[in-house]
């Protein structure tokens, strides 16, 4: 069977399932294990599916984002593992942007410095930082309420008068050739900048973000140090383009 042909078939079924194991890919394309990988790889590679453990999956849609509190549901023991591993990182006296977002909500409750200082763009964050006696500061700008974050020109002006020791972002997207996206065009303008006003960046992802391409490129890959919950499928190709921390849940 030619390449092409074994393609069409994968897409096929994706299409018609939303999901496949390699040893259904295997069975419809009479082909081996390696080849199907192979194949698995290519397809992904050009953005057409997404590998998961164990098979494949179709890509996500790339303009839409589920809201804060549909996100706060998600993969929460791989949130809190990510952003305990994140808490870790931070020192005394350390200057740290907090993006808005569930991922990089849930590092607040592990910060044990209290000599720090932190700017945020998330409406809940900044209460959680009082909570915890955290001196921190919230951009102002508009307020985008599915994401409960502060966004657009203003909070872009506030943000880039401030410099930081460290910075952790949330995304929605972490891809071998396209980097960091994320679907809102302002957010992304935000954390792109927080990032080049940042002396080292940390992306926080779970093994959901992988292989995934939303609308709005934020960085490459190089550019931030990424912290997930699991091997992921391809651990050795990221790791080529960036440090890749992996933790394991409790």
């Amino acid at each position: 069977m030619l390449t092409e042909e074994r393609h069409n078939l994968i897409l096929k079924l994706l299409e018609k399932k939303g999901i496949a194991k390699i040893s259904e890919l295997m069975d419809i394309t009479s082909t081996s294990e390696s080849t199907i990988r192979r194949d698995l790889t290519f397809l992904e590679s050009i953005n057409v599916l997404k590998r998961i453990h164990g098979g494949a999956t179709l890509p996500k849609r790339r303009f839409t984002e589920p809201s804060y509190n549909e996100k706060e549901d998600q993969n929460v023991e791989e949130k809190k593992a990510i952003a305990k591993f994140a808490a870790e990182l931070i020192e005394e006296g350390d200057s740290i942007y907090l993006d808005g977002g569930t991922s990089t909500f849930e590092i607040i409750q592990y910060i044990k410095k209290q000599n720090i200082v932190v700017v945020t763009n998330g409406l809940k964050h900044i209460n959680a930082l009082m909570q915890q006696n955290i001196n921190g500061y919230i951009l102002g700008g508009k307020v985008k309420n599915s994401t409960k974050t502060v966004i657009g020109a203003d909070a872009l002006k506030s943000l880039q008068k401030f410099r930081f020791d460290k910075c952790f972002i949330g995304v929605n997207g972490v891809h071998m050739e396209f980097g960091f996206t994320t679907p809102d065009s302002e957010e992304a303008i935000l954390k792109e900048n927080a990032i080049k006003h940042s002396r080292q960046t940390y992306v926080l992802a779970d093994e959901s973000k992988f292989g995934e391409v939303s609308f709005v490129k934020i960085a490459d890959l190089k550019e931030a140090v990424i912290i997930t919950d699991s091997k992921i499928e391809d651990y050795e190709g990221y790791s080529k383009k960036t440090i890749v921390k992996v933790v394991t849940k409790e």
